[in-house]
């Protein structure tokens, strides 16, 4: 269950399941068929309440009380509840549950079920989530009516017990109008909580498509929509899908993923490339142009169309050396063959830059940035680190950067200690070429004198360092060959960027 929460479309038996167990087997046998037919990650919701605890015993029978009189109604036995989470299961579906009380928390681990929901009634009720954060299940919390200092309450009591959680944005009006949805408040929850799954509990009309298409394109990853059988006796709610609605909101949903992309990052098609290659402009011999000479600004221009192998305006740089001889409006063939250490350097920078963009983390100006490249810039992005030189008296304060793919090999310092915190991104730090050490975000570790350690990510990392003062020449590598290399040849430092 590793990637639970990924687009996870979670289906709640309507109406109670009119309190018959029959009925409820078939909507999961309904939602099970739907949920294979478009290949996405499902799961059925059911709500277990303990009616002798849950319900005041001077109103147990109160059935004037409209939500009183619908448990009544509506009450299974948990051998029935158990019967429907094996059929769940049976139809390959994700087994949930929202338990009201503390006893139904313990059905719930009876039974087996896989993920615990909360339901916004109860997402501030402490002493039901002390219960449920005992049980060390997945869970996932609405917040229809709460407020965001208390979804941040909800997160970081939580976030102290170490439960592994997603929030749903939800509006508790049933059916909800689409202008009281909202739905921007689910860019706020990603940012900031950008390490929990955010996703949508939905209670707007059946025939509303347009929502499911917006929380999506806003970046919610798990959807709850309640789903039942229309009978004689109980038609379904105001709220709820039918198996036939229920299969257009999928459709719906699938599209707007599938427009949204399965990641955050943009693939570049050939057709695409072809396609902007007929409107790029090549470079053109302006005058008779002889072997050897630079292909300068006035000896060239540019139009389209670009011919096969032809220079681009994109490739064009008037260091290029002609190697033949070229008549006017001759297209030039040449490409450069080396990069230029500024090449190099730039390119370093702007990824460096989109990183902190991207991690919302602000240097401002007032700082050295140190390209750190041990076995030279043309292997940079396998060895190395830029270095954020902030602050540097009786403390230290630096910001290391890793671009994907980078590792910093293993050195010590001979006076320095240091302190580092993933500020983003992921690293492993080795400590004396034993014990691995794998930060999240937030996470700190401590570098004593004289102790050997490298650093590596997978995706790319940004680590707030805090030393004591750094003394140039105070770096020891483990590859002596590293050690060699003076300071002035293995660093590059830019001062304005």
């Amino acid at each position: 269950m590793k990637n639970i929460f990924e687009n996870l479309f979670i289906f709640e038996l309507a109406n109670n399941h009119q309190g018959n167990l029959q009925h409820g087997l078939s909507i999961i046998r309904s939602i099970g068929k739907i949920v294979r037919d478009y290949g996405v990650n499902g799961a059925v919701k059911l709500q277990y309440r303990d009616l002798s605890t849950f319900i005041h015993p001077d109103f147990i029978n109160d059935f004037e009380n409209k939500n009183i009189s619908r448990f009544l109604n509506t009450q299974l036995q948990p051998s029935e509840f158990l019967a429907l989470v094996h059929e769940i299961k049976n139809e390959g579906l994700i087994s949930i549950c929202t338990p009201f009380d503390e006893v139904s928390v313990g059905l719930i681990q009876d039974h087996g079920i896989d993920v615990i929901k909360v339901a916004s009634c109860s997402a501030n009720d402490w002493p039901l989530l002390e219960r449920v954060a005992l049980v060390k299940k997945p869970v996932i919390c609405s917040t229809g009516g709460l407020s965001l200092s208390k979804i941040d309450n909800l997160v970081s009591f939580l976030n102290h017990r170490d439960v592994r959680f997603a929030i749903l944005h939800c509006i508790g009006i049933y059916p909800s109008p689409s202008g009281l949805i909202y739905a921007n408040f689910i860019n706020k929850l990603i940012q900031r909580y950008p390490l929990i799954p955010i996703g949508y509990s939905g209670h707007e009309a059946p025939d509303n498509l347009d929502i499911i298409k917006v929380v999506i394109g806003k970046g919610a990853t798990i959807f709850e929509r309640h789903v039942g059988i229309a009978t004689d006796i109980s038609p379904l709610n105001a709220y709820s899908l039918s198996p036939l609605q229920l299969e257009k909101w999928l459709d719906a949903a699938v599209t707007a993923i599938n427009i949204c992309g399965p990641t955050p990052e943009k693939k570049i098609h050939q057709r695409e490339i072809d396609s902007l290659r007929n409107l790029m402009r090549g470079v053109f011999a302006k005058q008779v142009i002889n072997l050897g000479e630079k292909l300068t600004a006035d000896k060239v221009f540019f139009a389209i169309p670009l011919k096969e192998n032809q220079t681009s305006s994109f490739e064009y740089h008037e260091t290029m050396v002609a190697t033949k001889s070229y008549s006017p409006n001759d297209p030039i063939h040449e490409r450069r063959l080396i990069r230029s250490k500024v090449d190099i350097i730039r390119n370093i920078v702007h990824d460096i830059k989109g990183m902190l963009h991207e991690a919302k983390i602000a240097v401002g100006n007032s700082f050295k940035l140190e390209i750190s490249h041990h076995y030279g810039l043309d292997h940079f992005r396998q060895t190395g680190a830029v270095i954020i030189n902030v602050i540097n008296r009786v403390y230290c304060k630096k910001l290391v950067i890793l671009l994907p793919g980078q590792n910093h090999p293993p050195h010590y310092h001979k006076t320095k200690e240091e302190t580092f915190q993933l500020l983003w991104g992921d690293v492993e730090i080795i400590m004396n070429d034993k014990k691995r050490i794998q930060l999240m975000p937030g996470d700190n570790c401590l570098v004593e004198p004289r102790i050997k350690h490298s650093f590596s990510t997978i995706n790319g990392s940004i680590l707030e360092e805090i030393s004591t003062t750094h003394f140039k020449g105070d770096s020891v590598y483990e590859d002596e060959e590293i050690n060699k290399i003076d300071l002035i040849e293995r660093k590059t430092i830019i001062e304005n960027w």
